[in-house]
């Protein structure tokens, strides 16, 4: 069996044809341009997988998208994302594949589902994780005991929009202090930018990091105290064992690892917290592509 996998992000569009054993047979990735259409977009990649794979052989599919979105009517309204204000996702894709069944869930929801499905094989079952996306924004996902656990909205797992700094920065979904303030790519560049820092955007930022430039060491460290803030928040909460860091910012490898993992080892008192494992994830840029194509593979 092979489903349409598709992943929309704050920056770009992904969709490829997944396998029930996990076999990638297709794979297109286009940037979301400001002057293209979002459905436009869409459609775009979509057709570049089955310009590949006939829509024959695609028994389903299965979508993550950035949120919030209502898992109930189908529709999807991404904050990074103003023109899809209440997108019908769901009947759109349905449309591009008629008869077919459309499974929808958050972008972190499948980038952990992906993660537990397809992951690391030797490391051990994770009963309680957290998957979390920090890139153009922060999302995150649960998957507990081998389920996505979405909620009765779809939008369980936004722990970007956890708020750790309530005298802080508005946040463009309306809250204040946000972890995705301070913790997402274009917030770390901007607050590194009016520090001093005279690049242009999370990747330099990243690189300069690396290389000891102070102004982006402390911006990833900023990020890494929200994001151990969130993780421990929800830890607490949901006894979680594991969490798995994807997304742009997350590339960035131990300039945002190394300070995430001191503060969540400094901040974890209770014993059940400090079992907590926290690592990149194992899949890259395919987490959210396999957690996508699970959701069909996985109910059928």
């Amino acid at each position: 069996m092979t489903v349409l996998a598709v992943d929309i992000g704050g920056t770009k569009f992904a969709a490829a044809a997944v396998t029930a054993d996990g076999e990638i047979l297709a794979r297109a990735e286009i940037p979301l341009s400001g002057s293209a259409p979002a459905g436009d977009t869409l459609s775009e990649v979509v057709a570049r997988i089955t310009a590949t794979v006939p829509p024959s052989e695609l028994k389903g599919v299965g979508v993550g998208s950035a949120g919030p979105l209502d898992h109930v009517e189908g529709t999807v309204s991404p904050v990074n994302i103003p023109s899809w204000r209440g997108f019908p996702l769901v009947d759109v894709l349905g449309e591009m594949l008629p008869g077919r069944p459309v499974r929808l869930a958050g972008d972190g929801q499948c980038m952990a589902l992906g993660e537990w499905w397809r992951g690391t094989p030797d490391g051990p079952v994770s009963r309680a994780m957290l998957g979390m996306v920090v890139s153009t924004g922060v999302g995150g996902g649960f998957v507990l005991d081998g389920v996505p656990y979405v909620g009765p909205t779809g939008n369980a797992g936004h722990i970007g929009h956890i708020t750790v700094d309530s005298g802080g920065e508005a946040c463009p979904c309306g809250g204040i202090g946000c972890v995705e303030t301070i913790a997402s790519g274009p917030s770390m560049a901007r607050w590194a930018g009016s520090n001093g820092w005279q690049g242009d955007d999370a990747r330099a930022l990243a690189a300069d990091a690396a290389d000891g430039h102070p102004v982006a060491r402390l911006a990833f460290q900023r990020a890494a105290d929200a994001l151990a803030t969130a993780i421990l928040t929800a830890a607490a909460l949901l006894d979680l064992d594991h969490v798995v860091v994807g997304g742009g910012v997350a590339a960035a490898g131990p300039a945002l690892f190394d300070p995430l993992k001191r503060a969540v080892e400094r901040n974890a008192g209770m014993a059940f917290l400090r079992r907590l494992r926290v690592e990149p994830t194992s899949l890259g840029r395919d987490a959210g592509l396999f957690g996508a194509a699970a959701l069909v593979l996985r109910a059928t």
